[in-house]
């Protein structure tokens, strides 16, 4: 079975709420919501927040969405992820899990995407898989997915503080686990369509007014056409670097 788990919060320092801001009056979380639901390969979604106050918000959005929510640690994401997943699993008796992580900063993944690394994953016998290993999709199409074994190993074993933040980081890093990186056939690592600052949001916010009104499943290949089009674009978030609050933490422990 196959549980996405997405992880979403109110408190980010670059920009806070960002999740539940809105274009066409719908929250950016609800666009990237609906986009998992329509995967052929996700069997459950939940939103995993934190027990923080600040993300009362998300547990009343999952309510009126009717989307399952978990709440639990606000910085050891890693926790949050595995006490949902056990959670789930133990609940629903299920032997044989597999976890699809999500971030809620990345309101028109593909859905497309999203199954082809799924599909991957089932086609080969690894521990995870993923199109990040070596980046060549545009940010904001992230997807990751690994056995509830690989990610039971990673909390138990995981001691670095970027390791509990970034959740996937140690079994990335570990040579313990066979891995499996999807690429796209062209490399757009260099866009992105992710929502981490004002200037990401202003893209997405132009994107979903102009391509979700005409077509609500437009591919990552719509918005480069779109974008094609209407080359100002490349140039609004084009400054801001991938990965910078990965970055960061790496940096903080020397690790970089």
């Amino acid at each position: 079975m196959n549980l996405a788990i997405l992880q979403a919060r109110m408190s980010s320092t670059r920009l806070p709420n960002k999740v539940l801001k809105k274009v066409n009056d719908k929250e950016l979380l609800a666009y990237e919501c609906e986009r998992l639901l329509k995967s052929k390969k996700i069997d459950k979604l939940i939103i995993a927040t934190s027990n923080d106050k600040s993300d009362d918000v998300i547990e009343n959005f999952g309510t009126e969405y009717n989307i399952e929510v978990f709440r639990g640690s606000l910085n050891d994401v890693l926790s949050r992820y595995y006490e949902c997943a056990k959670e789930f699993r133990d609940k629903e008796n299920i032997d044989d899990l597999n976890i699809i992580r999500v971030t809620g900063d990345c309101p028109i993944i593909d859905t497309e995407v999203i199954d082809e690394v799924i599909q991957s994953f089932e086609d080969n016998d690894i521990d995870y898989a993923s199109n990040t290993l070596v980046p060549t999709y545009p940010d904001g199409m992230d997807i990751e997915i690994c056995t509830f074994e690989a990610l039971k190993y990673a909390f138990n074993n995981a001691t670095l503080k970027s390791d509990r933040e970034h959740v996937t980081l140690y079994i990335k890093n570990s040579e313990k686990f066979k891995k499996f990186n999807y690429e796209a056939k062209n490399d757009f690592s260099n866009l992105r369509l992710t929502v981490d600052e004002q200037n990401d949001f202003d893209l997405i916010k132009d994107i979903l007014e102009n391509l979700y009104p005409v077509n609500n499943d437009f591919t990552y290949l719509d918005v480069i056409s779109y974008m094609t089009r209407n080359p100002n674009l490349f140039f609004i978030n084009s400054s801001i670097k991938r990965d910078e609050g990965l970055e960061k933490s790496l940096k903080e422990e020397g690790r970089i």
